[in-house]
């Protein structure tokens, strides 16, 4: 969601957490992660104007730049993004469909963008993890996504470093896992109310999807920091100012920005725009392809991937529970479902 469609939002409470939780932080300089930033951080966005004074052209207007690395592909999106922003949990069912009709066309490069170095600010009345609580479980009825805010009341994290850090270094165990491992920590802290900020926590994540343990655990306490710094760099040159963030990139040079939460048919019309010609492939949309392909899935996401009503992906989730087809693991603002 961009911060123009914040004015239909009525509610102050509602307008801080899009604020906070959709990534519309400033970036901070290059941290090490052992002695973080302790500058203010403030936000972005004007809660009194209900605008954003973004330096990024917004209005996605072609522009020409120099490709530092050539593309394998027709488009290159270049997404940057945060393990524990909420907005970027609920574009997860627009990337899910983007990848099955364009996955052969289009290559995603994943940066990890430094949402909340620590709590050393005070802004927007956001200034303790316990102010975040409320604006998660609002999160979660705006997105259609499942997010128990009170992680932030039971077990809050410090920073979402650690666990970007951790991204990194499950990135050098190959893409797929480290996309596996991504969304394991998200489902750990949106759902399970896990402080995925803890060593603990984080490696039991890489355990369940099957990492390199010691290669895992000595990259993420040397290399991977430096490789989060450099992502940090990357989102300076990029100018960008929250997440989600997704830069399009065609062979040609020109690059596209969608900023915040986007239905399904603007990642569309950008990728169209950047390749005229290109063909979206024909997937599965049953129920059993669909769990065969995606370990887990929540109902809006098996909503857009079957490209059915909320309602109706409810009601079928709910009957392969009963017949024994599929586990649901409920939370307290939604439900995710996998194969048994």
């Amino acid at each position: 969601m961009t911060c123009a469609s914040i004015r239909k939002i009525k509610t102050i409470t509602l307008l801080k957490m899009l604020i906070l939780l959709a990534g519309v932080f400033r970036l901070t300089a290059q941290v090490n992660y052992n002695t973080m930033s302790k500058s203010k951080n403030p936000l972005l966005c004007d809660t009194t104007s209900q605008s954003c004074e973004n330096e990024l052209n917004t209005s996605n207007s072609k522009m020409k730049m120099a490709q530092a690395v050539p593309i394998s592909k027709p488009i290159r999106i270049i997404y940057f993004t945060d393990p524990i922003c909420s907005a970027c949990w609920g574009i997860e069912p627009q990337l899910k469909k983007m990848k099955l009709e364009y996955g052969s066309q289009i290559e995603i490069e994943y940066r990890m963008g430094g949402l909340l170095p620590d709590w050393n600010y005070n802004s927007g009345g956001i200034n303790k993890p316990s102010d975040v609580a409320l604006h998660w479980d609002e999160a979660s009825q705006l997105y259609g996504m499942p997010i128990d805010g009170n992680v932030w009341l039971e077990d809050p994290l410090h920073s979402s470093f650690p666990p970007s850090i951790a991204f990194k270094a499950a990135q050098l165990q190959g893409q797929e896992k480290a996309l596996l491992f991504l969304r394991e920590l998200r489902e750990m802290v949106f759902l399970h109310k896990k402080n995925i900020a803890q060593w603990e926590q984080i490696e039991s994540a890489a355990k369940r999807i099957n990492l390199n343990l010691v290669d895992f655990k000595t990259a993420y306490e040397h290399i991977a920091i430096e490789l989060f710094n450099q992502d940090l760099q990357v989102a300076r040159n990029y100018g960008v100012r929250g997440f989600p963030a997704l830069f399009f990139e065609n062979k040609e040079g020109i690059r596209l920005l969608a900023y915040g939460y986007k239905p399904y048919s603007d990642y569309e019309q950008l990728i169209t725009k950047l390749v005229p010609t290109i063909k979206k492939t024909t997937y599965n949309r049953e129920s059993t392809w669909l769990f065969n392909h995606f370990a887990t899935l929540t109902a809006k996401e098996y909503s857009v991937l079957a490209e059915v009503t909320i309602d109706t992906a409810l009601k079928t989730l709910d009957e392969l529970t009963k017949k024994g087809v599929l586990n649901v693991f409920q939370s307290r603002n939604g439900s995710i479902w996998n194969l048994k």
